[in-house]
């Protein structure tokens, strides 16, 4: 990375009045973050509340069926549920040494609105989080639980009610407050240093599961595989091994229903290169640059971009992006849950589908899937999913 950008992808694209914020942001993470002070309190944290290392675990059920080694990074495991409070906490702490109190916050699946508004209270802050009306209606569950941690909701009813207007929010909100707010972006997307910022923090996912890995097998996973929306556990399941040549990276991107012409939420795949939320990334749009609407039935992945270095690390050829459909991660949530005892969230469901679907070529391979978050939040979702694909059989 140079400067925010990963070859032709990154940077600042923002208004003059978001450019203070940005660049004390920046000079906090390059000065403070890397200290020993910071790094001391992240780690202790991390370690005691967040309850890290996660495991990594063997499926041995799944990966007698499927003739390779299935091994689950478990950031399910983590308090709140997922991977996302290992960024919270991280920009939570940053927030505080910056002086600043209260954390501002975007949510698609809700797992990352938890997780800022348990870093938020944990560390004596104020918590704003906004969430298009669809999610907060979908992930109702989420919502209950940010409300019990403190924090302020606020449901937005404009645009696709999701994600991309959740983002459009906070941004508005943290110009107007920025002396005494910061904005926890949840994904590594966004202006320059949030993409960096994110998969420093996130890391820990890789770091962790490089040692596990050689501790349990000897040797490097043959395949890292991780579900691809904005794409902050992606690039924190990739990060450690990106130098390693050996190392088959794979994101898993949602292809919506599957159907010609359907919505989704694949930009890596079905997009094109642009400017959304001040990173120049793939996205979906039309062909005079207007954002498209996305459409997954993950929330968490329910968004038209990526993160600028998913972008880079396709165009290079070093990470390759495929996808999964509606179907096939509602087929992985039953299948994981009831070979191993393990409910995946939605979101990690596409990445258990892709090794289900291509089992045949990974004979024999060690595959480490990062299991980002769990699927209690889901429930709803599937049992709605059950309901209409057994009234569509009648």
């Amino acid at each position: 990375m140079k400067r925010g950008y990963w070859g032709a992808f990154g940077g600042r694209f923002v208004p003059e009045l978001l450019m203070p914020p940005l660049l004390e942001l920046e000079k906090a993470f390059e000065e403070i973050a890397p200290s020993r002070t910071f790094r001391e309190e992240f780690d202790g944290l991390l370690a005691d509340f967040v309850g890290r290392p996660s495991p990594v675990y063997r499926c041995d059920r799944l990966s007698e069926e499927l003739g390779l080694n299935l091994y689950l990074k478990r950031e399910d495991l983590n308090h709140t549920g997922a991977h996302k409070i290992n960024n919270t906490i991280g920009q939570g702490l940053l927030t505080k040494h910056m002086g600043k109190k209260v954390l501002l916050a975007e949510t698609g699946a809700g797992q990352h609105g938890v997780a800022t508004a348990t870093a938020a209270t944990m560390l004596g802050l104020e918590c704003v989080v906004y969430m298009g009306a669809t999610d907060v209606e979908r992930q109702s569950y989420n919502v209950r639980r940010m409300k019990q941690l403190g924090a302020k909701v606020m449901p937005i009813e404009s645009g696709t009610k999701t994600l991309k207007d959740a983002i459009n929010a906070a941004l508005r909100t943290w110009i107007s407050d920025q002396k005494t707010t910061h904005y926890c972006l949840g994904t590594a997307a966004g202006p320059h240093p949030f993409p960096a910022m994110v998969k420093e923090f996130q890391s820990v996912i890789s770091r962790e599961a490089r040692r596990q890995m050689l501790e349990k097998t000897g040797r490097l996973p043959d395949v890292v595989v991780a579900c691809v929306g904005g794409g902050s556990n992606a690039i924190g399941a990739f990060a450690d091994f990106i130098g390693d040549a050996g190392v088959r990276l794979v994101g898993v991107e949602a292809a919506g229903t599957g159907e010609p012409g359907c919505a989704n939420s694949a930009p890596l795949n079905l997009g094109s290169p642009g400017v959304l939320h001040g990173t120049r990334t793939m996205l979906l749009q039309t062909d005079d640059g207007q954002i498209m609407g996305s459409n997954s039935i993950a929330p968490g992945l329910d968004y038209p971009g990526v993160g600028p270095e998913h972008a880079y690390l396709q165009a290079t050829e070093r990470a390759e992006y495929d996808l999964a459909v509606d179907a096939e991660a509602v087929e992985a949530f039953h299948k994981l849950s009831r070979a191993e005892g393990i409910i995946p969230a939605l979101e990690s469901s596409h990445a258990v589908a892709w090794v289900l679907r291509r089992a045949g070529e990974l004979k024999g391979k060690n595959v480490l899937v990062c299991l980002s978050g769990r699927g209690d939040k889901d429930i709803d979702i599937i049992e709605e999913a059950g309901l209409a694909k057994e009234g569509a059989s009648r």
